[in-house]
C-alpha cells in the first residue's frame, strides 16, 4: 500500500481512517480492473498483518477493519475468492476487549456482507456464534451495531439460505441452461442446517435473556423458510427451548411460547398432510382392486388384446392418477416423534409434579417452582397434541408418561393439576380405544380351551376363554382359502393390534406400582385406575400372583384413604374374578394372613374389605374359600375374630342379602352344603354358630348347642356377643324368626332356644329387651309344654324331625357330627385358654400348640358313620388364683348388670 494510505489508516481519527479507505477502495479497484490479483492479494494480506491482526494497536485494528471493508467493496464480483483473507480477521475482531473495535468489526462485516450477499453464508456459523455473544454485549454501541448486522443477515438468509450455490461450487457453465435443474440438486448449498444445528444445540442452553431473545428469533426465521425444514431438528434444541419459558424475562416467554405454538401447528399441519395422502392412496388402491376384481369375475380374457378400449381407458386413468400425485408441501418431512417425546417425558420429571417441602410456608411454595411452571405445562399441552396427530407414538412412552404425569395430578398448582388431568383422561381414551385381547379371542371358537369351572358362578368362562386364545389366534396362519380372501379384504380384528404391541404392559404396571407409595392419595386412586383399566383389557399381560403386585395390592388395603382400598379392592376383584380357582383360594389365604398380622386392619377395614369383595365376586365363593381356610387356621384366636366378623357380615350386610335367602332353604342340596361349609369352620366361634343355625332355621341344632354352651366356660367375651346377637334379633333380618314365634307347635325349640339365651344372659338391657319379646308372646309359647291327651308316639317324634332338618332324612347334614365337630373345637379352644391362662389380660396364648393333627383327626371322626363321641380326659383343676380373677370379671360385670336392671325397673 502506498506509504499515505497506511498512515491514514493507522490514525486515530476515524476521518482520516475513512479518506483513507477511500483511496485504498480506488487503488483496488484499478487493480481489478487490470487483472493484478497478486498485487490485490498482497494488499490484503498487509492489511491482515499488519492491521487487523494487531492485537494492542487499537488504532491499527480499526483502519484494518475499515480497510478490509473497503477492499471488499472494491472488488465487487470478485469478493468470493477473496473472502477466505477478508472474514477470518473480521471475526477475531469481534472479541476484541475494546468495545471501538468490536463495533467497527460489525460495521466492516456489514459492509462486506452487504457485497458478498449469499457468498457471505459460507461463514455464516462463525458470523451467528459473534452474535450471540454481541447481542449480550455490555456496551450499547456495540448491541446496536450487532443488531444492525443481524438484520441483514436475517435478509440473507431468508432470501439465499435455501437455494444458494457458492460460486466456489459451481461448474463451468452453470446457470447457462435454465432448465438445467438436476444440475442443481448435487450441488450443496452455502448454507447448511446440518452444520448449524450442532452450534445451535450448544448455544441453546444459554442464560442471558438477550442471548435468549436472539436465538428464538433465529429459529423462528429458519423455520419460516419453508425449504429449509428446521422442524426436522426440532429434537436437537427443543429441551432448551423449553426452558426459555421459565425466564423472568416476560419478552423471552412470549417470544419462545409462539415459537412453539408455531412448531406444534407446524407439525399437525404436517401430519395432517400425511394422513390425507395415505387415505388417497388406500381409495385408489381400494378402487384398483375392485376393478381387477370385476375383472376377474366377470372375463376370462388373461391378456389385453388390439383395439381393446377398456384397456386404453384403464392405462388413460392409471396416467392421470399418477399425474395427481403432486408433490405437496410438508408430505416428505420427517418428525423424530419418539425423541420428541423423550425430551418431553424428561420435561415432567419436574418438582412440580411433587408436593412443595411443607418446611415452607404457603406463600413461599409457589415461589420455588414458578420457574418451571411454564415448561411443565407446555410439555403437558404438546403430549395432549400428540395423543391427537400421532397417539401410537405416544404409546411406547406411556410407562414414563404415567411415573411423572400421576404424580403431577396431585401437584400444588392448580393449572399443573388440570393440565395433568386432562392428559390423563385423553391417555386413558386412547388406551381403552385399543383392541384387547376379549375382541382378538372373540374369534376364536369357545369350544377349544373350556374355562374353568369355579366361575361359571361369575359369568367370565367364556370371557377367559376369548382372553386366553388371543395369542393362538395371532400366531395361527390362515388357510389358502382364507388366505385369498385375506388379500382382498384386511380383517381389521388383526390389524388393529399393531400399536398395542408397542405397549409395555410390564414396565407401565411397574411405574404404576412404584406410585403405591406416592403421599398423595390423588395419586394412588389413579394408579388403581390405570390398573383397573390395563387388567381388563389385558389380564394375562398385567397381573399375576407370581411377582410383586400382588403383594403390594395386599399391602395397599391398610391405606388410610378409604378410597384408595375401594379401587384396591375393586382390583383385586377384578383379578380374582378373572382367575382360575387356585389364584382365587390363594388371594383368600394371602388376605386371611393379612388379617392375622395386622390385627388393627382387621379391626378398621375388615368389615369393609368383605363387603366390597362380596360387591364385585360372588359371595357364596367368598365366603365358601374363606371357610375353608378357617377350617385349617392353627391360631384358635384369629379364627375366632374372623368367625366373627364374617358372621357380623353375614347378618347385617345388604350386599348378602340372597346369601341369608340361600341359607334360610335348607330343603335343597347347595343351601345344605353351603350351611355344612360354614358350619364347620364357624365351629372356632360358639356364639356366631348359634346365630349361623338361627339364619338357617336349624332350631333344634340351635338348642342342641345351647347345651354345649353349659359346658363351656361362659367369658365376658362371650357374653358380649350374645348381648349383640340378642340386639341383633330386633333387627329386620331376622322378622321372620319373630314371626315364628306365633307358630309354637310348627317351631317348639325356636322357644328353647330364646329361652336358653335368656337363661345364659345376666340381667342386663339384653336380658330386658330378650324376656319382653317373649313375654309378648308367652300364652302362645306355653302351648306347647301342656300335655296333649290324644298325642301318640308317632305324632309326638315330628317334634325331632322337623321340615327344616330334612337334611337329616336325606343323610346331606350329619347333625350329630357337626355337633361333635362344635364340641370338639371348642374343647380345643378351652385348652388352649387354660394354658395361657396364666397371662394377665386372659388372651389365648397358642404358643407352640398345633391343631393340625387334630383337625385331620375331627375330619376323619366325621367321616365314619354312624358317629362316636370322643371325650377328652377332663381337664386339670383350674388354679385358684385364675378362678378368682374370672370370678371378680363377672363379679363386676354382674353387679352392673344389677345396677342397670334396678334403674330399669324403676
Amino acid at each position: 500500500m502506498d506509504p499515505n494510505v497506511q498512515r491514514a489508516l493507522n490514525d486515530k481519527l476515524y476521518d482520516k481512517r475513512k479518506v483513507g479507505a477511500l483511496e485504498l477502495e480506488r487503488v483496488i479497484r484499478e487493480l481489478v480492473a487490470a487483472k493484478d490479483y497478486t498485487k490485490v492479494e498482497a494488499v490484503l494480506d498487509q492489511l491482515c498483518n499488519e492491521y487487523a491482526y494487531a492485537v494492542h494497536q487499537p488504532h491499527a485494528r480499526n483502519g484494518g477493519l475499515i480497510g478490509l471493508a473497503a477492499a471488499a467493496i472494491a472488488l465487487g464480483s470478485e469478493l468470493a475468492k477473496y473472502l477466505e483473507i477478508i472474514v477470518p480477521p473480521v471475526l477475531a475482531c469481534f472479541t476484541d476487549q475494546d468495545a471501538r473495535v468490536r463495533y467497527y468489526a460489525c460495521e466492516a462485516m456489514y459492509n462486506i456482507a452487504k457485497v458478498a450477499k449469499g457468498e457471505i453464508l459460507i461463514y455464516f456459523n462463525h458470523i451467528f456464534d459473534a452474535l450471540c455473544k454481541l447481542g449480550a454485549d455490555s456496551e450499547l454501541s456495540v448491541k446496536n451495531g450487532a443488531e444492525l448486522l443481524d438484520r441483514l443477515i436475517k435478509d440473507i438468509v431468508s432470501e439465499s439460505a435455501a437455494t444458494y450455490v457458492s460460486v466456489l461450487e459451481q461448474p463451468p457453465g452453470y446457470g447457462d441452461d435454465k432448465d438445467g435443474h438436476d444440475e442443481r440438486v448435487d450441488l450443496p448449498t452455502a448454507f447448511s442446517l446440518k452444520r448449524f444445528i450442532p452450534l445451535l444445540r450448544d448455544r441453546i442452553f444459554a442464560l442471558n435473556p438477550f442471548t435468549r431473545t436472539f436465538l428464538v428469533g433465529w429459529i423462528v426465521l429458519l423455520d419460516s423458510i419453508p425449504d429449509l425444514e428446521l422442524v426436522t431438528f426440532l429434537p436437537e434444541f427443543l429441551g432448551g427451548l423449553l426452558r426459555f419459558l421459565s425466564d423472568p424475562n416476560r419478552d423471552v416467554h412470549a417470544a419462545t411460547q409462539g415459537c412453539l405454538d408455531k412448531f406444534l401447528s407446524e407439525i399437525r399441519r404436517i401430519a395432517r398432510v400425511k394422513k390425507g395422502i395415505a387415505e388417497s392412496k388406500k381409495s385408489k388402491g381400494d378402487g384398483k382392486r375392485k376393478r381387477e376384481d370385476s375383472v376377474d369375475s366377470g372375463s376370462v380374457r388373461l391378456a389385453p388384446e388390439e383395439g381393446d378400449e377398456v384397456d386404453s381407458e384403464t392405462i388413460n386413468e392409471d396416467e392421470e392418477s399418477s399425474s395427481e400425485d403432486d408433490w405437496v408441501p410438508g408430505q416428505d418431512v420427517q418428525i423424530n416423534f419418539k425423541a420428541i417425546l423423550e425430551i418431553l417425558t424428561a420435561t415432567l420429571d419436574s418438582p412440580l409434579g411433587r408436593s412443595p417441602p411443607r418446611s415452607l410456608s404457603s406463600h413461599q411454595r409457589p415461589l420455588i417452582h414458578q420457574a418451571e411452571e411454564d415448561g411443565l405445562l407446555e410439555s403437558l399441552r404438546w403430549i395432549v397434541e400428540f395423543l391427537d396427530i400421532c397417539p401410537e407414538e405416544v404409546l411406547p412412552f406411556t410407562p414414563k408418561i404415567l411415573a411423572h404425569l400421576l404424580p403431577a395430578m396431585a401437584s400444588g398448582v392448580e393449572s399443573i393439576r388440570q393440565a395433568a388431568a386432562r392428559v390423563n383422561t385423553s391417555l386413558i381414551d386412547y388406551v381403552v380405544s385399543l383392541s384387547d385381547e376379549a375382541e382378538l379371542g372373540s374369534m376364536q371358537p369357545p369350544s377349544r380351551i373350556p374355562g374353568p369351572p369355579g366361575d361359571r358362578q361369575d359369568g367370565n368362562a367364556s370371557a377367559r376363554v376369548s382372553l386366553s386364545s388371543s395369542r393362538e389366534l395371532e400366531l395361527r396362519s390362515p388357510t389358502p382359502a382364507q388366505g385369498r380372501s385375506a388379500a382382498r379384504t384386511p380383517t381389521p380384528a388383526l390389524s388393529a393390534p399393531q400399536p398395542q404391541a408397542d405397549l409395555d404392559y410390564a414396565a407401565a404396571v411397574n411405574s404404576l406400582t412404584l406410585l403405591f407409595l406416592n403421599d398423595h392419595e390423588a395419586t394412588r386412586v389413579a394408579a388403581l385406575t390405570w390398573l383397573i383399566m390395563l387388567h381388563r383389557k389385558a389380564p394375562r399381560k398385567v397381573l399375576a400372583f407370581n411377582d410383586g403386585t400382588f403383594p403390594a395390592l395386599l399391602k395397599t388395603l391398610s391405606d388410610p384413604a378409604e378410597a384408595v382400598v375401594t379401587k384396591d379392592l375393586q382390583l383385586l376383584s377384578q383379578i380374582s374374578r378373572n382367575s382360575e380357582d387356585d389364584y382365587f383360594s390363594n388371594f383368600m389365604v394371602n388376605l386371611l394372613q393379612l388379617f392375622s398380622t395386622d390385627r388393627k386392619l382387621l379391626e378398621t377395614r375388615g368389615n369393609l374389605i368383605i363387603r366390597q369383595l362380596c360387591t364385585s365376586l360372588s359371595p357364596e365363593r367368598i365366603y365358601r374359600t374363606l371357610a375353608d381356610c378357617i377350617e385349617k387356621e392353627e391360631d384358635v384366636e384369629f379364627a375366632s375374630i374372623m368367625v366373627q366378623n364374617l358372621n357380623n357380615n353375614l347378618i347385617t350386610a345388604p350386599e348378602l342379602a340372597e346369601l341369608r335367602k340361600r341359607l334360610r332353604n335348607l330343603e335343597t342340596k347347595d343351601g345344605q352344603t353351603f350351611f355344612v361349609a360354614l358350619f364347620r369352620s364357624w365351629c372356632y366361634n360358639a356364639v356366631a354358630t348359634f346365630s349361623l343355625c338361627l339364619l338357617a332355621q336349624a332350631y333344634e341344632q340351635a338348642y342342641n348347642l345351647l347345651q354345649i354352651f353349659a359346658e363351656l366356660e361362659m367369658t365376658v367375651n362371650i357374653l358380649i356377643q350374645i348381648d349383640k346377637l340378642v340386639q341383633l334379633l330386633e333387627s329386620p333380618v331376622f322378622t321372620y324368626l319373630r314371626l315364628q314365634l306365633l307358630e309354637p307347635d310348627k317351631f317348639p325349640h325356636l322357644y328353647k332356644c330364646l329361652y336358653g339365651l335368656l337363661m345364659l344372659l345376666p340381667q342386663s338391657s339384653a336380658f330386658a329387651a330378650l324376656k319382653n319379646r317373649l313375654n309378648s308372646v308367652s300364652s302362645i309359647g306355653y302351648l306347647h309344654i301342656a300335655p296333649r291327651p290324644n298325642a301318640t308316639t308317632p305324632s309326638g317324634s315330628s317334634f325331632d324331625r322337623p321340615n327344616r332338618l330334612k337334611g337329616r332324612e336325606d343323610g346331606i347334614i350329619r347333625w350329630n357330627e357337626l355337633l361333635e365337630k362344635f364340641r370338639a373345637v371348642q374343647e380345643r379352644a378351652r385348652r388352649l385358654h387354660r394354658v395361657g391362662g396364666d397371662l394377665d389380660d386372659g388372651a389365648l396364648g397358642v404358643g407352640d400348640l398345633r391343631l393340625a393333627d387334630e383337625t385331620r383327626g375331627t375330619k376323619e371322626l366325621s367321616a365314619r358313620a354312624p358317629p362316636v363321641p370322643v371325650k377328652d380326659p377332663p381337664p386339670p383343676p383350674t388354679p385358684a388364683k385364675a378362678r378368682s380373677g374370672l370370678g371378680r370379671q363377672f363379679g363386676r360385670l354382674g353387679g352392673a348388670v344389677a345396677g342397670r336392671g334396678k334403674r330399669g325397673q324403676q
